[in-house]
């Protein structure tokens, strides 16, 4: 019963938004293809901003970067008593969504998704967000071309939650 009404809420939602529309006298279809025409420009206007992005992720991990980096923040993780497992994860969060799921599913399938890594990847990935795509996106939009202190406000969260996903899993479900 509930996944039917489920699959009838999308329907049901879009059915109202267009009777309310010519209820109101609005002309819902050209308003429908002016809002699909401004999406389509402004697709147009960041996809330079997005394969920069791809291409500069992709060098870093073909180059060895992340590998490298990875091994650098090793000893600072072990003191934190973050386990290895999600290294890659956090390093790869922030540049790249479908980067950071193959990552997820690693650790997932490795160590189990009731481990103590598999429960700290699962918060790791409900608490950041794909910073620089993000940045990438939104200020591409409006082309804004100095981020301010957005880029090491987001990552400053995105090490809060990392650091915070280890001890909230402790506290809260147990762990090493």
């Amino acid at each position: 019963m509930m996944a039917a009404a489920t699959q009838l809420l999308l329907p049901a939602l879009v059915t109202g938004i267009f009777l309310h529309g010519l209820w109101k006298g609005v002309p819902v279809f050209d308003s429908f293809l002016r809002g699909a025409g401004e999406g389509l420009k402004t697709a147009f206007s960041i996809t330079p901003a997005l394969v920069c992005l791809l291409t500069v992720l992709s060098m870093f991990r073909a180059s060895g970067g992340l590998d490298l980096l990875l091994w650098a923040v090793s000893p600072v993780a072990a003191l934190f008593k973050i386990p290895g497992e999600v290294l890659p994860l956090a390093m790869m969060r922030p540049l790249s969504g479908s980067g950071a799921l193959v990552f997820f599913r690693e650790v997932l399938e490795r160590c189990g998704p009731d481990s103590f890594s598999g429960r700290v990847a699962s918060v790791l990935m409900g608490s950041t967000e794909t910073t620089f795509y993000t940045i990438a996106v939104y200020y591409g939009a409006v082309k804004v071309r100095d981020t301010g202190f957005t880029l090491p406000a987001a990552l400053a969260g995105d090490l809060t939650s990392l650091l915070v996903s280890g001890w909230a899993v402790r506290l809260f479900l147990g762990g090493p």
